[in-house]
């Protein structure tokens, strides 16, 4: 099964992570995550796949999420209403994100990318 890569097309890391992935021939499905913004579900799924909490799954660095001062409510906020925040609004969540079965990759970073494909 084809990987799903979640970006955004005005996103510069999304850019670089796409370009990694075409000239490593790794063919995946594409989805917008502003015009398909992720489900609660999936992304409840996706969380428990990454092994990671859920502020990491946040994009601290995008202008809606300094606009909404999430930064002092994702301390306070119940893993649900965290989930229900990200599933509002896909540029809160922190891209691009790769699922795949060997499991959930956010953000670009690439040698947790040639792992992710390697091991």
């Amino acid at each position: 099964m084809k990987p799903l890569f979640l970006c955004y097309s005005k996103c510069s890391t999304c850019s670089k992570a796409a370009k990694w992935l075409k000239e490593h021939g790794i063919d995946v499905i594409s989805r917008d995550i502003v015009g398909e913004k992720p489900s609660r579900e999936e992304l409840s799924r996706w969380i428990a796949s990454s092994g990671l909490p859920i502020r990491k799954f946040f994009n601290t660095s995008g202008l809606l999420y300094k606009q909404m001062n999430l930064k002092e409510r994702i301390g306070r906020s119940t893993e649900e209403e965290l989930l229900e925040l990200l599933s509002s609004e896909g540029k809160l969540v922190k891209r691009p994100l790769l699922i795949g079965e060997q499991g959930v990759l956010v953000g670009f970073k690439e040698d947790e990318w040639t792992r992710f494909f390697t091991e």
